[in-house]
């Protein structure tokens, strides 16, 4: 995994949702389909902080036939073109996710799917937004596999408080199976590894479906074209701890193939 994708994660995030929905959707069992969804999240503080303009027409009016600065010609009515105030301010940022839903049965959760965002991990709305929809999706009766793939902030998936710090890595994947309320999967990642093939569940009496994360993050990266954007001559925000950094530096002054 980059850590350095961190920098264009709301990106990277969309696509991820995208590539993961088609990867599952041939997978899935009779009437199940995946779905992205978007929820608002209001963002604060400047990890998490973008500009979206707000388009408004303000004045505007037709030119008529019999009108003097009409045209002649076949053309009854030509528009003139429109005076638009483009306000700009900060707008709700979107954020996507996958719900596997159940459409023989009035669109059942059956699970849920979150890649995990900064705005996710940090203090505020984002925050608090995701920690109540984890609650309503267990209350729900429906799975939800918890992804987390970036380093900035707190993480919040359900197993982490009972995690033992020795085990915990830079990443992590937890599952939880809507039938097994007590316990939850955990695949905890370090950043040198190959990130791995995650089960997803669906209903109890169907077999798991699997996302080969690292070749959705190739393929994000591929696609993306991230290449040109990332300055790994500069530190990596968040700072790298001292054994990731070094693993970095050694990654990064290998010979690059021809």
């Amino acid at each position: 995994m980059d850590p350095y994708l961190e920098l264009w994660w709301r990106d990277v995030h969309h696509r991820l949702c995208m590539y993961s929905c088609d990867a599952i959707q041939p997978q899935l069992g009779s009437g199940l389909k995946a779905r992205v969804d978007e929820r608002l999240v209001v963002e604060a503080g400047e990890l998490e902080h973008s500009i979206y303009p707000d388009v408004r027409i303000v004045e505007g009016h037709w030119l008529k036939e019999g009108n003097e600065s009409a045209p002649t010609g076949p053309a009854a009515v030509v528009a003139e073109p429109e005076t638009i105030l483009v306000q700009l301010g900060s707008e709700p940022a979107r954020q996507a996710y996958i719900h596997i839903i159940d459409v023989r049965n009035n669109n059942q959760l059956i699970t849920a799917i979150e890649f995990l965002s900064p705005s996710n991990k940090l203090p505020g709305n984002g925050r608090d937004q995701y920690v109540q929809k984890q609650k309503e999706t267990c209350q729900a009766g429906a799975s939800l596999v918890e992804i987390d793939l970036v380093r900035a902030g707190t993480r919040p998936t359900l197993a982490q408080a009972h995690l033992p710090r020795r085990r915990d890595r830079t990443y992590q994947v937890c599952i939880y199976r809507a039938w097994q309320p007590n316990q939850c999967q955990v695949i905890c990642i370090p950043l040198a590894a190959r990130l791995p093939t995650t089960p997803i569940p669906l209903r109890q009496s169907d077999a798991e479906a699997k996302l080969d994360l690292q070749t959705l993050i190739e393929q994000a990266y591929r696609n993306g074209a991230y290449g040109g954007e990332l300055d790994y001559s500069k530190p990596c925000h968040p700072p790298l701890e001292a054994e990731e950094a070094q693993w970095v530096k050694e990654l990064l002054e290998q010979p690059k193939p021809r």
